[in-house]
């Protein structure tokens, strides 16, 4: 049965739940609606003692509300064809009360029917639905002063056909109501659903906030700690260098010098290890500066290279560059990309053994502006693809044993991230395992003193990393 009331649908009301649960009560109440008024022509023709124009002209406006679905299917347009029906009932109506009763006719209950209709169906154009119905009445009330009430059928005669009308107008709207009650209940538990998703977003949104202001508060509380464990710290590796060199000269034993060089090393991977933390929670706390100068690319790429090169030959590597084409100059923060730089050139350096590794510098014009881009390749471990998705997490690291084995808290690259995000560039990283790594850097060659002073507007604006 749906698939055949569906058929007289417009396509565009098939996927609209609301406008095809509308369409569908059209369709079957035009189609099954019109069985419930053939009873009141059939008694009309019977007692109607010359049935002439008027009794078969109502009886074939009752055959024309079958053509209606038709009408749909062929136009599409469910409220014009809702307003041929409201407009149609009206004069079936008033039509019937003028040639048969008058004002006591048995078919006036349809004129207030075909009024509730035009509401339900045209319920946004409620002036147009009570023009309607003034016109019909006024032409109604003209016809009467004009003409007068033929009595065509005496009113005793017309009581059954009264009984029949109200019988099938009270079923007629029985259907309606109970259409309209479940559209109603539908639409309760719509409201009742979106309050208590309402609720629940509210609920989120606080709880949320708090969160924020519970990390902020963190960032906060180990962005001071962090900065006061720098002091005691420089003092133990100040303190053991003064001691390895006194030691040294003094001719001490090897194994001494040796406790006091692990010392030494312990306290400086300890303040790399800070200075990482207290890097994230600047950056966190967004009181990470930003100081934006003019520098040469060249030079800084190679100073990085200069400072990186100890850490790569203590593995057997060597660290190349290669700088492709003029580089020229940058504006921005020449410290942050430094560190960028370094932490991606350290990475490769601890993950690659007897290996190489390359740094590759080139500028690439844009129409909006210049952009550099820092290429760091390497011949290490590589990294798996399930590992990649984490790498850019705070103490995230591509898999659980790469601290066990090759130390370090997870937070450089998640830096280096932030970073690049907040002067307007991305970062992204491609590996296979056992074939090395690769990690691009690309930075906006100009980089504005106002974004500088601004970095959480850069943040939001910024293209994210591709990793």
């Amino acid at each position: 049965m749906l698939k055949f009331i569906d058929w007289f649908l417009p396509e565009a009301a098939k996927f609209d739940s609301a406008e095809r649960s509308l369409g569908r009560n059209f369709v079957f109440t035009h189609l099954f609606g019109p069985l419930l008024s053939q009873p009141i022509g059939v008694f009309l023709y019977l007692i109607d003692p010359d049935p002439g124009f008027a009794c078969w002209a109502i009886i074939v406006c009752t055959w024309l509300f079958w053509l209606l679905p038709f009408v749909l299917k062929l136009t599409g347009q469910l409220q014009l064809t809702a307003l041929i029906s409201v407009e149609l009932l009206a004069f079936t109506a008033l039509f019937g009360a003028f040639h048969y009763g008058g004002v006591s006719s048995p078919f006036l209950p349809w004129l207030i029917i075909s009024l509730l209709l035009g509401f339900f169906y045209l319920h946004d154009r409620p002036l147009l639905v009570l023009g309607m119905f003034a016109l019909n009445i006024v032409t109604f009330s003209a016809a009467y002063l004009a003409f007068g009430f033929p009595t065509l059928v005496p009113l005793e005669e017309l009581q059954k056909v009264g009984w029949i009308s109200i019988l099938a107008a009270a079923v007629y709207m029985s259907w309606m109501a109970v259409y309209y009650a479940s559209i109603t209940a539908k639409r309760s538990e719509i409201e009742r659903e979106t309050e208590r998703h309402r609720e629940t977003a509210q609920r989120l949104q606080a709880a949320k906030e708090a969160a924020d202001a519970a990390t902020h508060l963190k960032s906060i509380f180990v962005a001071k700690m962090s900065h006061e464990l720098r002091t005691p710290l420089n003092a133990v590796i100040g303190y053991s260098e003064m001691l390895l060199e006194n030691f040294e000269d003094e001719g001490r034993s090897e194994s001494k010098c040796a406790d006091l060089r692990r010392i030494n090393a312990a306290g400086k991977h300890l303040l790399a290890l800070v200075s990482d933390v207290l890097d994230m929670s600047r950056i966190e706390t967004q009181n990470d500066s930003f100081a934006i100068t003019v520098f040469d690319v060249g030079w800084l790429a190679e100073e990085a290279v200069s400072t990186a090169q100890h850490l790569a030959e203590e593995n057997g590597s060597r660290i190349t560059l290669n700088c492709i084409g003029k580089l020229g100059t940058m504006q921005s923060d020449s410290t942050k990309v430094r560190q960028v730089i370094l932490n991606l050139l350290g990475n490769a350096a601890k993950f690659t053994t007897d290996g190489s590794i390359t740094l590759a510098v080139r500028r690439e014009a844009k129409p909006g502006g210049d952009w550099i881009e820092f290429q760091v390749r390497d011949t290490g471990i590589g990294i798996a693809p399930e590992g990649l998705a984490r790498l850019f997490q705070n103490f995230g690291q591509a898999t659980a044993g790469i601290s066990g084995r090759y130390g370090g808290t997870g937070l450089g690259l998640a830096i280096s991230q932030k970073l690049c995000v907040l002067m307007g560039g991305t970062i992204s990283v491609a590996s296979e395992p056992g074939k090395g790594s690769c990690f691009t850097v690309r930075l906006p060659a100009l980089r504005s003193t106002a974004e500088a002073r601004h970095p959480e507007a850069a943040q939001d604006g910024a293209p994210r990393a591709a990793a």
